[in-house]
């Protein structure tokens, strides 16, 4: 269909009086139609990626998580929303704390004790500048949404936050790469289309839908040359997501790291650097050390290792990812080109650049493939030191705003909360993660994901997608885990993550005290068993 038709089927008003009852109705259809269609969705998206489940070489990569899980908790976080809206309720955060003038922490937590259990130590809080305000979904004025779908993963998530928390219907256009799963969405959210909330439009109409004049915003998620040309074109807003270079802040301990959290810590960095193949918006890219830190080559030793010999290979698919590693190898010749599982995994290769210089090719760019470069900084090697000249370095010379890592020994945090907590409000980015990924805060529904920057140009983007508890003025998420996490995804099995991979999709399509014990089981278990590669 194109794109003045796609606007055609819409009915912004029919949706804006839809009573939440119907739309809590039409929420547990969709639940339901993601549990029926999950096993064809993954197939379609595996099929684009060229992986298959039945393949033991790239059976880790197969997993349904990252198709159908976005949009699955977002439904299902969307249906503890509604159940407390019919009652004249809004839903509650855990706390609110004011943490400097004009600015407040709201502590978020999930609406069941499923969710909450799941969690585990996880904690997230929205960073609100000025006296926090929600607003009622079904209060807002409504309007036309066109949501232009992400090429590396077919799950549009921020669909659901423009139906169902900004009260807009909504006009989708695919990626071209994910035009075969998004058939299967469109039967999946066939009753958003039925009640003329949901349309959809080809793939290739992007310049018409763009310059509608019906449209009331524009969600984007990709690069940021298309998004910067989207906003000259367009005469609406354009809230946009547009990936970055993402920091990871290595900071010296008090106390030397014991060989266990060096491993383990190597273990989550080299998981969340072959995240997707490197095609990740928020995977980590640049390890900021410092000099002087006497555990600096042992980190890095034991990073390199866990790359190539304790976790899988993952396949680079994503389009012009060899040309851009090329491009990197070219400027870095004496990097390390590490091979995991003897390199016999097609496009796996890691390239991993040490020393490079604060301002230099590696820190303006975004790899978006399997490309890990470190940044040096020469101070003393305590946290007073190195996390302020750390987030200084990041916030002037990396590329983007989108998200960034702090990895510091428990005992080391609680002796420097306070500089912990000034870092926290001092990283211009859109998502900061104290001894966990910035990346889970992109799954958890109730924070947001998106850029922290001002201005005409756009490079990691304008405003930010989540917040289904729909408050106003968010600077930024903020999400906190225990140093050594039991809730780290370390990708150590390829059976154990794929198997954990299908049940975390299962549970969120179908939520059940059941899916939480075999992810449990599978976990306990996990931790028992050898690589399986």
């Amino acid at each position: 269909m194109d794109a003045h038709h796609a606007i055609d089927c819409l009915d912004p008003e029919k949706w804006r009086n839809t009573p939440a009852d119907i739309r809590l109705h039409i929420l547990k259809q969709i639940q339901t139609n993601i549990a029926q269609h999950m096993d064809e969705l993954a197939a379609a998206d595996n099929k684009v990626r060229g992986i298959s489940p039945d393949d033991p070489a790239t059976r880790h990569m197969a997993g349904t998580a990252a198709t159908v899980s976005p949009i699955a908790s977002n439904v299902a976080a969307c249906i503890d929303i509604y159940n407390l809206l019919i009652k004249g309720q809004m839903p509650q955060p855990a706390r609110i704390k004011q943490v400097g003038e004009n600015l407040y922490d709201v502590e978020v937590a999930a609406l069941n004790l499923k969710d909450k259990i799941l969690a585990g130590d996880s904690k997230g809080y929205l960073r609100i500048e000025g006296e926090p305000r929600q607003v009622n979904p079904l209060t807002k004025e409504g309007g036309i949404i066109a949501v232009l779908g992400a090429g590396n993963y077919s799950s549009s998530f921020e669909l659901i936050r423009a139906l169902f928390i900004d009260n807009c219907v909504v006009v989708h256009k695919p990626h071209p790469m994910n035009a075969p799963s998004d058939k299967v969405w469109e039967k999946i959210l066939k009753p958003l289309v039925d009640h003329q909330a949901l349309s959809y439009c080809e793939a290739d109409a992007g310049q018409a839908l763009i310059t509608d004049t019906r449209l009331k915003k524009i969600y984007f998620t990709g690069g940021s040359p298309t998004a910067n040309a989207i906003k000259a074109a367009a005469s609406v807003e354009l809230v946009s997501e547009c990936g970055g270079n993402n920091p990871c802040m290595i900071v010296p301990g008090d106390r030397p790291w014991t060989d266990k959290e060096l491993h383990h810590q190597a273990l989550h960095i080299a998981t969340f650097a072959k995240l997707n193949g490197g095609a990740a918006c928020g995977r980590v890219q640049t390890l900021v050390t410092c000099r002087q830190w006497p555990q600096r080559r042992a980190f890095l030793d034991a990073v390199q290792t866990a790359i190539r010999e304790e976790t899988p290979g993952v396949t680079s698919y994503y389009p012009g990812s060899d040309t851009v590693w090329a491009e990197f190898r070219e400027h870095y010749p004496e990097a390390k080109v590490i091979q995991p599982e003897g390199g016999t995994l097609p496009h796996s290769d890691l390239l991993f650049i040490e020393d490079v210089e604060q301002d230099s090719y590696a820190t303006q760019r975004e790899a978006f493939c399997q490309v890990v470069d470190e940044v040096v900084l020469d101070t003393t090697p305590n946290a007073e030191a190195f996390l302020p000249a750390a987030v200084a370095f990041a916030n002037a010379k990396l590329h983007g705003t989108l998200g960034a890592s702090i990895l510091i020994d428990e005992d080391s945090k609680k002796a420097h909360r306070n500089v912990v907590d000034q870092a926290v409000t001092d990283l211009k980015y859109g998502a900061v993660a104290v001894n966990t990924m910035a990346p889970y805060a992109w799954l958890n529904p109730f924070l947001t994901w998106g850029g922290n920057e001002q201005g005409e140009q756009v490079v990691s983007g304008h405003g930010n997608f989540g917040n289904l508890l729909s408050y106003e003025n968010v600077e930024k998420s903020i999400i906190e885990t225990g140093f050594m996490s039991p809730s780290h995804l370390l990708l150590t099995n390829k059976e154990v993550f794929y198997t954990l991979s299908e049940q975390s999709a299962r549970y969120y399509a179908k939520p059940s005290w059941g899916g939480i014990g075999a992810m449990m089981m599978t976990m306990v278990a996990g931790k028992f068993k050898r690589k399986d590669f």
